[in-house]
């Protein structure tokens, strides 16, 4: 099938082919023809897979025909991250550029003044992250009535957000006729709740079983010891220099200590975390996609959605907490049929969590035992300290010391038998007479010289 096939506009063909695209992938072939009959919609489709595109694509020519009023909005599309909405947002302009779309991105972390303006003028389209688009409807500044066409992507990890309760509240502003689009990676109990409750009557689609993986990625389990992770992280980074890596950490300060270390190694390395600020955080990704780093350490903020061409490795530096995340992980390699490589380091600690993964995704899990020992630095340096240390030599006695070695040796020997004076010290009772009674102990006086009286 050709894109040609799904009756899209011909403005919409021509900048879909000078992307670089002629065939749909699964996901698109399927929703995309759903979406053109103005059906609800649920599509649960791995990361990677080109959903984004499956309803980017039929909305610009949804939309090309209409117009946009102060403050209504057309449609609203909700993300779960700022990184998410704007991704959305380039695939707008890079599709929509023979379109005359106007769109409006509501995210966290910027200025709020040139988004009240942009709406003020009237949006087509509105990509917005549900805490910023909550906000400005408090304030008055936006209306929803107006909204024909609710997209709601990535669903699963607004649920892991907690942003559940404000979609449902978001949709009840929505008007009860209109169109609406949920696409997941996964399905959890929760997220069919949402669906049943929003949609009407919607179509499923769905490319893959919910939360198995892409095949097109190798998937490798590593072991190692706790204190060992970075030697082994630079054994796969020294294996191919060339290689275009996402590391993943658990935690923020994971992410700012690694970039640090590894940028210390001369790699060369940036980070993504929640700590960083928007114009930050888009920043090191754009110097991600330009090539000018070829590692990124990021949290989970950059784990789902985040589209990177050329990504040939994932590394999981700790084995993730969620099971769903791995998933969302390692999704982002082997995008668009390429070949990727995923690692995840497993500790003795991490058992139960690897073993939370193997069971969602259905997939036994190969061991990589090559990278697991220790690099040969690392066991010169354990050697090196378990050998014994020599004896410490002494230091050459100075001109000082010899001089008063000499003296001491050259000084006449004194008897070692105790004086009278000596004996006098050790026991301080005075001396006594014959008769056993204290006598005199000093010298003896004329007076009493003998012989006196006689």
């Amino acid at each position: 099938m050709k894109f040609a096939d799904l009756g899209l506009s011909d403005e919409l063909l021509r900048a879909v082919t000078e992307a670089g695209y002629t065939e749909p992938t699964p996901i698109q072939a399927a929703a995309i023809p759903q979406v053109q009959m103005m059906r609800d919609l649920i599509a649960i489709a791995q990361t990677g897979t080109g959903k984004t595109a499956s309803f980017v694509l039929p909305m610009i020519d949804i939309l090309a025909n209409g117009r946009a009023r102060a403050r209504m909005p057309r449609s609203l599309i909700l993300e779960p991250t700022r990184e998410l909405a704007a991704q959305v947002a380039e695939n707008f302009e890079k599709y929509g550029k023979y379109h005359k779309l106007s769109m409006a991105l509501l995210i966290g972390g910027v200025q709020m003044g040139d988004q009240v303006k942009a709406l003020e003028k009237g949006v087509d389209v509105l990509i917005a992250t549900p805490g910023r688009l909550m906000d400005l409807f408090q304030r008055g500044k936006i209306l929803l009535t107006g909204c024909d066409l609710l997209v709601i992507d990535e669903a699963d990890r607004m649920l892991d957000m907690g942003f559940i309760p404000d979609i449902e509240e978001i949709c009840t502003k929505l008007p009860k006729q209109r169109q609406t689009l949920l696409f997941s990676a996964t399905m959890p109990p929760p997220i069919k709740k949402l669906a049943d409750k929003f949609l009407d009557n919607p179509k499923s689609v769905e490319v893959a079983r919910p939360a198995s993986t892409n095949l097109d990625i190798t998937q490798r389990l590593v072991k190692v010891d706790e204190r060992r992770k970075r030697d082994v992280l630079n054994r796969i980074l020294d294996k191919d220099e060339g290689m275009t890596t996402i590391i993943f950490c658990n935690r923020k300060t994971t992410v700012r200590d690694l970039a640090k270390s590894l940028k210390r190694d001369r790699f060369r390395a940036g980070e993504i975390h929640g700590d960083m600020d928007q114009s930050s955080r888009i920043a090191e990704l754009e110097r991600f996609k330009a090539g000018e780093i070829n590692i990124l350490v990021a949290s989970d903020v950059a784990a789902r959605g985040l589209d990177v061409k050329g990504v040939s490795h994932v590394i999981n530096y700790d084995t993730p907490w969620h099971p769903d995340d791995y998933v969302h992980r390692i999704g982002r390699t082997g995008r668009a049929g390429a070949k990727g490589d995923a690692y995840t380091f497993v500790t003795d600690r991490d058992a139960e969590a690897i073993d939370n993964v193997q069971k969602l995704i259905g997939v036994k899990i190969g061991w990589a035992d090559d990278f697991s020992s220790k690099s040969a630095a690392a066991e010169a340096e354990e050697a090196d300290a378990e050998k014994p240390r020599p004896a410490r030599k002494k230091a050459a006695p100075s001109e000082r010391e010899r001089n008063e070695k000499s003296a001491r040796e050259t000084k006449p020997k004194v008897d070692s038998k105790p004086t009278k004076a000596k004996a006098r010290k050790a026991d301080p009772e005075p001396e006594s007479d014959a008769d056993g009674e204290p006598g005199w102990n000093g010298p003896v006086p004329g007076f009493l010289g003998f012989g006196f009286g006689s």
